[in-house]
């Protein structure tokens, strides 16, 4: 797959659209896509094994709790710009809630989506993935 966005916009005609026009919960609706991907791919390459069991390990990392733990645990490795989208994600007014979700955790995981979503819509994908890693690695030295 080539790597860029490039071939999507011109595949599918797509014009290109500044991304500081997107709200934060756009942002946020493809950074929940993108973030799932991601896991569900580290998960796949581990190795073969049931798909109700990477459901389950996928569904422990995706939920709004473990976002919420994982943009915690990232809030200082953020540049000033992240911090930033990441507020305007968590303080954006949203009409759902995630189930078996505080209003906090939900509100911090739409943030943590937001960046996600900012970051992969702007190519930043390296960033991404590390911040990903980060964000995982310390939450199993906490052994959540």
């Amino acid at each position: 797959m080539e790597a860029s966005l490039k071939k999507f916009k011109e595949l599918f005609e797509l014009e290109d659209t500044d991304i500081r026009s997107y709200s934060p919960l756009t942002l946020a609706y493809i950074g929940d896509a993108i973030y799932e991907l991601v896991i569900r791919t580290i998960l796949v390459e581990k190795g073969n094994t049931q798909v109700n069991k990477l459901h389950q390990r996928a569904s422990k990392l995706v939920k709004a709790s473990a976002q919420s733990e994982i943009i915690e645990k990232l809030k200082p490795y953020l540049t000033e710009e992240e911090m930033g989208i990441f507020k305007r994600g968590r303080n954006a007014k949203s009409f759902t809630m995630a189930k078996n979700a505080s209003m906090s955790d939900y509100r911090r995981a739409t943030g943590f989506e937001a960046l996600m979503g900012h970051l992969y819509l702007t190519e930043q994908w390296d960033r991404m993935l590390e911040l990903i890693k980060i964000g995982i690695t310390e939450g199993e030295k906490d052994g959540e």
